[in-house]
């Protein structure tokens, strides 16, 4: 995709829900935006809001940018519901934790200097790859679906949900049609690079630049020692089909958050999604390996030894 400089005619600006410091700086920046002639869409965002359906019906002409102010979770559902429109996402960690995907709060503090950016093509854009699963009945290929497309900016998951005890369940994975492996334990994620700093790396998968085209194949606490993470050329297809599932509690989770439950002789099937995401960048200093260093507090970057041949930074 072509990039020129945002016109900033049409924006929606998201907020993470129930949190009164994202709203406030909505507002601010909505504020400021009307003041510019800019059309403005703004809504919370979060587990029980959904604003994206509403927004994207009620634009009455192409949306230029999206504002994100939360956490990396809700960096997460505006990639998920815009990526298909191929709408720029601007997320400022305001109210998050970690803030992997998002650019610092303190961005904002010159929010006029923002908006003068985006209009003067001062930023870049970070492309990240997407996955999108779908539910197939039986082994026909290709087959009618028996689900809408599901996108995910981290993962999608395959493990059971249930409220009465510990839940494992037995899969089978395939690769493009080929029988790899049967699991038994917690569950299966197929990640993307950027997932991989997520919910892949807390089940013992590797990091990936996430310049990279790839998918990772993940169990999650297998009870087998031979089961091992797969790392994947991205045009690669991979099925998962639940076994014995006598409670049908086998489900399909999108970035954590619960998409759809998996029946008896159905199959998911996850691949690279037809549409990437762009996240927006404007810190000049922008630094993919400084990042890791400091979410994930490694040992070098918390103690730093001395180098006679770089400062570090």
């Amino acid at each position: 995709m072509q990039w020129v400089a945002v016109q900033l005619q049409q924006v929606i600006i998201t907020y993470k829900a129930n949190d009164p410091e994202s709203k406030r700086w909505a507002a601010r920046c909505e504020q400021e935006l009307e003041a510019q002639g800019v059309r403005v869409l703004v809504g919370p965002s979060g587990p029980k809001d959904n604003p994206y359906p509403v927004f994207l019906a009620s634009a009455n002409q192409g949306i230029d940018l999206a504002i994100v102010l939360g956490g990396d979770g809700t960096a997460l559902g505006a990639a998920r519901h815009l990526a298909s429109e191929g709408i720029p996402i601007l997320a400022v960690n305001i109210g998050g934790r970690l803030g992997f995907l998002t650019e610092p709060a303190e961005v904002l503090q010159d929010s006029q200097q923002v908006w003068a950016r985006l209009q003067q093509d001062r930023y870049a854009v970070q492309k990240r790859m997407m996955v999108q699963a779908q539910l197939f009945q039986g082994n026909q290929r290709p087959g009618e679906p028996a689900s809408e497309v599901f996108w995910a900016l981290n993962e999608m998951a395959v493990k059971p949900a249930s409220v009465e005890r510990l839940p494992t369940c037995f899969l089978e994975i395939e690769i493009d049609g080929e029988i790899v492996d049967q699991y038994q334990g917690d569950g299966l994620i197929v990640a993307t690079p950027t997932g991989s700093t997520s919910y892949t790396l807390s089940a013992g998968g590797a990091i990936m630049h996430p310049g990279m085209e790839a998918i990772s194949v993940v169990p999650i606490c297998p009870l087998s020692l031979s089961s091992r993470p797969l790392i994947l050329p991205s045009a690669f297809v991979v099925s998962i089909w639940p076994l014995q599932d006598r409670d049908l509690s086998t489900k399909l989770w999108m970035d954590g958050v619960l998409a759809t439950s998996i029946w008896p002789g159905q199959r998911v099937d996850v691949r690279r999604a037809v549409r990437d995401a762009y996240f927006i960048i404007l810190r000049e200093n922008y630094s993919y390996y400084r990042t890791l260093r400091e979410k994930l507090q490694w040992a070098g970057a918390l103690v730093p030894y001395p180098n006679n041949h770089r400062v570090w930074s």
